[in-house]
């Protein structure tokens, strides 16, 4: 249930209302938008008259939410959120704060993390991506280096100022995670229905949460997942359209639906971003769908770059080179612009 609430209502009305609905064992929240407050009601809402909310002096309107998904329900909080890193790194992340997340598939050597980290902020990057710990679908593949990845990681970011983005496999690293201040926390592709590790992040840390869709999940599915690490007291996900499986197999890893991006900002307050790298699996077409991906409202791109592609420990094909990355960051600049 949302509750508009007039926008000269007193704080001390209002306090009082809120202390009413809790009494009744509803999850109440408080969005402050321009202009009025915005009551979201999360439970089992029969227990209240709406007739009765409807008369009070100070409550606008009163509506019924239908979707499953309730936090991350732009129903619930009109206005686009904004995320801030929490560490005091300076970006943000939606509201017209364009996020580019950029750095190697993979920590490969300290060489290798720290000179893609200096040559992406030159270009314009205000994150820096890299795995640490790497899925793969061979055992015989890399795997990544692990906790002394995160060291690298943590080294580049001194050397930048640039706060990290990286992947979380297992919730017993977490704790690793949470003491080496990890500014964004990535949950992959095959995490994104884990819902025992989603809870954990809600409950444990309000580190932003970096949601990529699952391999064959609906936008359904990804909002719900999304619910769990908001439901669970953690409201700061980033939600990332990487791509899906389809019937292409031979030109494309997977199909990267664009249409999701204006879906998704007319369902959800939280930021959206997409990743061109995963879902195409091909350097040459990492350009064309970034830019695409800005013109459908992207809040942001997450894309690989690595200084030697060719040589690559992981997923070389679909990387930049940091020549090939400047390129893009202007014409992401010059058709921002445009779209302005």
């Amino acid at each position: 249930m949302v509750v508009m609430i007039r926008s000269e209502a007193s704080q001390e009305k209002i306090e009082h209302l809120k202390k009413w609905l809790s009494d009744k064992e509803l999850i109440v929240r408080e969005f402050q938008g321009q202009e009025q407050c915005v009551l979201g009601l999360i439970g089992n809402t029969n227990c209240v008259d709406k007739d009765m909310l409807k008369s009070l002096d100070i409550v606008e309107s009163v509506s019924d939410m239908t979707e499953t998904f309730k936090a991350s329900n732009r129903k619930m909080h009109p206005e686009d959120s904004v995320l801030e890193m929490p560490y005091g790194r300076g970006a943000m992340i939606g509201g017209g704060n364009f996020a580019l997340i950029a750095g190697p598939c993979s920590v490969e050597s300290r060489e290798q993390i720290t000179f893609v980290a200096k040559e992406v902020q030159a270009a314009g990057a205000n994150f820096l991506r890299g795995g640490a710990f790497k899925p793969r679908t061979s055992p015989y593949d890399f795997q990544g280096m692990g906790s002394a990845g995160l060291e690298l990681l943590l080294e580049a970011r001194a050397a930048t100022g640039l706060p990290i983005v990286t992947e979380l496999m297992y919730l017993h690293n977490l704790d690793e995670f949470l003491q080496k201040e990890i500014d964004v926390i990535q949950i992959g592709a095959r995490n994104t229905q884990n819902y025992d590790l989603l809870k954990e992040l809600g409950k444990c840390t309000k580190v932003p949460i970096l949601l990529k869709r699952g391999l064959a999940g609906t936008i359904k599915e990804l909002l719900m997942s999304a619910e769990y690490i908001m439901a669970n007291g953690n409201e700061n996900v980033i939600l990332c359209e990487r791509g899906i499986r389809t019937y292409e197999q031979d030109y494309a890893r997977n199909t990267l639906d664009l249409s999701a991006v204006p879906i998704l900002k007319s369902l959800t307050h939280l930021p959206v971003i997409v990743d061109p790298s995963h879902a195409t699996g091909r350097a040459d077409l990492v350009p064309s769908m970034t830019l695409a991906a800005v013109a459908a409202g992207a809040d942001g791109i997450i894309v690989e770059v690595h200084n030697d592609p060719a040589n690559a420990l992981c997923d070389g094909a679909q990387s930049l080179t940091p020549a090939n990355f400047a390129t893009l960051v202007k014409k992401i600049e010059k058709l921002r612009e445009v779209l302005a």
